[in-house]
């Protein structure tokens, strides 16, 4: 899907020297194609950036939601087939930001890339990323996983409010360790992440465990037939749900299952050689899930009962070790592994979307910017985070924990697709407008344009109605994305009050000016200067 360019982007002499150079005009939007050091210095090695990537994207994804994409779509094989057709199109998303990172090599992610591309109207694109890094940048689901297979575990049916305050809890307690003890934290969501690893290894190895030797003993009828019988492909199909509606609301969960595999976009000015690393490790990162996604759904289906699995809700990865290891090993100390690998999600999340709301700060779209954007008290991202904690508190919080999750993972993929949408055709447009920016590696341009068609399709997929006039969480089909239309909706009219009327009123202009914090942190702000 790419090909690479052996050009770097700067050489490694000219590196230092040329972010020196600049860093009294480094804030200008076309000076985002040249390096930057954080100030707290590039502490993420090829391994540690490998972690970051694989442990945020082998979250809850594939513990919990296979359960609820097979309730959906109703059979086996149309469920695995979205699993492979989400993983090629999650490629091709990929490829997309692997261009604008090594193109564009600064923390920030897509509002670097979005700011870079689409500079008219003025301010329209940083204005959306702040909406959706305050509004929808938070990490419940995942805190939610946690505390659901913790209370599994333990064999505890428990209350709506004990649910949520052993999820407030997780997230308070990684809030504090990222904060306050920085190197701890990458150190300890390292070693998380490599045992999110070996747990998934562990349960497609336990499928495959099963088939060879306990096939007949686990359950009267496993959710695959037999291997040989003469139904199994009839059966692999039966019940098949077609509905493009039905169809997008499972691809949106499988790419939540791949979410983070440009995570280490939003944090490339903390990364040692960023372009060489960014260029291997997320390949690396993305053939790893897909082989540990497809292993792990596979033994789901050797185990555990349809019917079971279609009712297990986000448990489905509990009730698959319950049934092959029993009611000990099975339901208490698997389950809290895999509470263990949701805690070690929240980490690597909260670890990068602290850096996108410090980098949206730096650029003077959040209030108290100076505050924000600052590395102090702590040497780290302190008030990244506090924005991060304080919308994630609220979705954990205040809706009841019933259906949630499922509804949480909609809202949060509909806005994502919009500026996917906008990111992948924003390569379009530079491959044509600015051929003269090195891209040291290059994306396979069908690759891009499938990318973009598939989410024109994701996004008009919520207005085709299921047969039942309902989505998977008991809603109103469309309000997943009726709500993430009114978030980016609302974006737009902040950006029109503040960039247009406010100034038209007030009979001043927005400019902007470069100001370097004390502790070395550069900023920008936007500043009235009065009409003539």
């Amino acid at each position: 899907m790419a090909s690479m360019e052996s050009t770097p982007l700067l050489s490694p002499a000219s590196t230092a020297s040329s972010e020196t150079l600049y860093s009294d005009r480094a804030r200008s939007v076309e000076h985002d194609t040249i390096p930057e050091t954080a100030t707290i210095g590039r502490n993420l090695s090829w391994s540690s950036a490998y972690i970051l990537v694989i442990s945020r994207v082998i979250g809850s994804g594939i513990f919990a939601t296979p359960g609820a994409i097979v309730k959906s779509v109703g059979s086996i094989g149309l469920s695995m087939s979205l699993w492979v057709v989400g993983t090629i199109l999650s490629a091709c998303g990929l490829v997309v930001s692997l261009e604008y990172g090594c193109m564009l090599p600064r923390s920030g992610g897509d509002k670097v890339y979005l700011e870079f591309t689409y500079r008219y109207p003025r301010f329209l694109a940083s204005t959306l990323i702040a909406v959706q890094a305050v509004l929808l940048g938070f990490t419940a689901s995942n805190c939610i996983i946690f505390s659901k297979y913790t209370w599994f575990a333990f064999n505890i049916v428990p209350s709506d409010f004990q649910s949520k305050l052993l999820a407030v809890g997780l997230l308070t307690i990684i809030t504090i360790i990222h904060g306050r003890f920085m190197r701890a934290g990458i150190a300890i969501q390292n070693a998380l992440g490599w045992v999110k690893i070996f747990l998934v290894i562990f349960m497609a190895l336990s499928g495959v465990y099963v088939i060879l030797f306990r096939q007949n003993s686990i359950a009267p009828r496993t959710s695959l037939m037999p291997l040989g019988s003469s139904g199994l492909w009839e059966e692999l199909w039966k019940d098949s749900e077609w509905s493009w509606n039905t169809i997008s609301t499972s691809l949106f969960k499988v790419f939540y299952s791949y979410a983070g595999l440009s995570n280490v976009n939003n944090v490339m000015n903390e990364v040692k050689n960023p372009v060489r690393t960014l260029r291997s490790v997320c390949i690396a990162a993305l053939i790893t899930a897909c082989i540990l996604y497809v292993l792990a759904n596979i033994a789901y289906f050797l185990v555990v009962p349809l019917d079971e699995i279609k009712q297990s809700g986000e448990l489905v990865a509990a009730l698959f070790f319950e049934h092959v290891f029993g009611p000990k090993w099975g339901r208490t100390f698997l389950p809290l592994m895999i509470a263990v690998s949701a805690a070690a999600n929240v980490m690597v999340v909260t670890f990068a979307l602290a850096r996108v709301n410090q980098e949206v700060a730096r650029q003077g779209f959040l209030p108290f910017a100076r505050t924000i954007a600052s590395s102090k008290p702590y040497n780290s991202p302190f008030w990244g985070l506090i924005i991060h904690y304080v919308p994630s508190l609220l979705v954990i919080t205040l809706p009841s924990q019933g259906a949630v999750y499922n509804f949480i993972l909609d809202v949060e993929g509909y806005p994502g697709q919009i500026l996917s949408l906008a990111v992948a055709a924003g390569i379009v447009l530079l491959r044509r407008r600015r051929p003269d920016l090195k891209r040291p590696f290059k994306a396979w341009l069908p690759a891009v344009w499938l990318r973009v068609v598939t989410s024109v399709a994701l996004l008009a997929a919520p207005f085709f109605p299921p047969a039942d006039w309902k989505g998977d969480v008991d809603f109103f089909y469309a309000t997943y994305a009726i709500v993430g239309i009114g978030i980016l909706l609302f974006g737009i009219l902040y950006w029109y009050i503040w960039t247009v009327l406010l100034p038209k009123f007030g009979n001043y202009t927005l400019e902007e000016e470069t100001e370097v914090l004390d502790d070395g942190t550069s900023i920008t702000k936007l500043v009235h200067k009065p009409v003539s």
